[in-house]
């Protein structure tokens, strides 16, 4: 399962595109596209890699902590398919 407690950031290949909707995020090794359609989630992935780990980042967008799980999937979700990456900070 995804760990809230280490810090995460956009891969480097990948392209963030904000639109009306939410947003595009595009993998250029793999050429997957991903569609994130919530706002709250595009706060969290953008501030991945200014925060110090996951977690802070679900507090910087103001995340109730009775919701951290559907974020916690949804992130998962970006990080298997490899839009989002552990730093080795």
């Amino acid at each position: 399962m995804f760990d809230l407690d280490q810090q995460w950031q956009v891969h480097p290949r990948v392209a963030l595109r904000p639109e009306r909707f939410g947003a595009l995020l595009y993998h250029f090794n793999t050429r997957k596209l991903s569609f994130l359609k919530n706002p709250t989630l595009l706060k969290i992935v953008q501030s991945l890699g200014e925060q110090p780990t996951a977690r802070a980042a679900l507090v910087a967008a103001d995340v109730p902590a009775a919701q951290y799980d559907t974020y916690r999937a949804a992130l998962n979700t970006l990080a298997t398919s490899d839009m989002i990456v552990q730093t080795g900070k």
